[in-house]
């Protein structure tokens, strides 16, 4: 006899069977994307906070395409009430007191506790030759004060989102690339004991070649701004870079490559949840920058797809991921240079 479990065996084993007979993901609460058009072609590396007073703010560069001069940072605010993103507005951009214009990249956006929203990005011509700035906004990022360049060496995260420490220290993940052929790659730690008024760095965390590693996040494994620390992030081998502390990133021990957790020298993101949970956005394969999903962990090493945000043809990258007051999770990120896509998910459905 031919049962419904029979039928769903044999289907399961066609080559079509996942997209034919999967279902929307439960947790996912909604899809959408931040804006249909813009003026220009093509953007890239979102960042996404909430401001002290519950809204939420995305951030992403944009221009005729990344590393020309009219590439600049855009702002959009989510209205709760009415269910939409405001139109992008260019907040920053690389306009030299000689007149002269250079591409900005990789902003990031930052709420420190009691003070300005921070907007970090960074002005030059390449990753190996470019330099931080700063922007903040006291009214949750209607509006911005002047640029400031931050001091020399100095870069801010680099990709992905700072965090504080429960005694106050700002933490800022961050990497760089040298112009030497072959180029390394390696990741550094910024830390500020001062609300970001001055820095100080960490020793690089590797070679750079044998393990070429840039884009770090940060995870915490006894409570959220405590003092036992993980990293992970992109690399050129293949695979995601794991990297631990214990005293509140002062000192890390050697870098590893997490088995099973591909990476295809992709940006991925990832945060630790308030129920002591970890979840990271990346692109699970070798090569290739789709699919997009969102793995969670327990432990930081052993990671379970749980969502698959985008599965089609095309380039879905450069993720950011942060837990709201709520308890939701809001994720964005690059869908095909075209738009930027806001992904809200139920970590109770995870």
């Amino acid at each position: 006899m031919i049962t419904r479990r029979t039928c769903l065996l044999v289907l399961s084993a066609l080559p079509w069977a996942v997209s034919a007979v999967a279902a929307p993901a439960p947790a996912l609460v909604a899809h959408e994307f931040i804006y249909e058009k813009a003026p220009y072609p093509s953007c890239h590396a979102s960042t996404i906070i909430e401001t002290a007073a519950g809204g939420l703010v995305a951030a992403w560069f944009g221009g005729t395409a990344e590393k020309n001069p009219d590439v600049g940072i855009w702002v959009a605010h989510y209205d709760a009430a009415k269910k939409t993103w405001s139109a992008g507005v260019e907040v920053a951009n690389g306009v030299q007191a000689d007149g002269k214009r250079q591409p900005t990249w990789n902003p990031v956006l930052f709420q420190p506790k009691g003070g300005a929203l921070q907007l970090y990005y960074k002005v030059g011509p390449s990753p190996q030759t470019w330099w931080g700035e700063l922007k903040t906004s006291t009214d949750g990022g209607r509006t911005w004060g002047a640029a400031r360049r931050l001091p020399a060496g100095i870069y801010g995260p680099i990709k992905n989102k700072p965090v504080q420490l429960a005694d106050g220290t700002i933490l800022s993940p961050t990497s760089d690339e040298t112009d030497e052929k072959p180029s390394k790659w390696r990741v550094y730690f910024e830390r500020s004991t001062d609300g970001g008024a001055t820095w100080a760095k960490t020793p690089f965390l590797n070679d750079g070649l044998t393990v070429g590693a840039i884009q770090p996040s940060i995870l915490f494994h006894d409570k959220i701004g405590g003092s036992k620390l993980q990293a992970l992030g992109r690399t050129r081998q293949g695979k995601v870079f794991t990297v631990s502390s214990d005293d509140a990133g002062k000192t890390w021990g050697p870098m590893t490559l997490l088995d099973g957790v591909p990476n295809p020298s992709s940006g991925t993101d990832a945060v630790t949840l308030r129920d002591g949970r970890h979840v990271l956005i990346y692109n699970p394969v070798p090569k290739g920058r789709t699919p997009l999903v969102v793995g969670v962990s327990r432990d930081g090493r052993n990671w379970q797809t749980a969502v698959t945000l985008e599965s089609e043809p095309g380039e879905y990258s450069y993720p950011a991921v942060i837990q709201g007051a709520d308890g939701r999770i809001h994720v964005t990120y690059t869908w095909k240079r075209q738009r930027i896509r806001h992904a809200v998910i139920d970590p109770a459905k995870l």
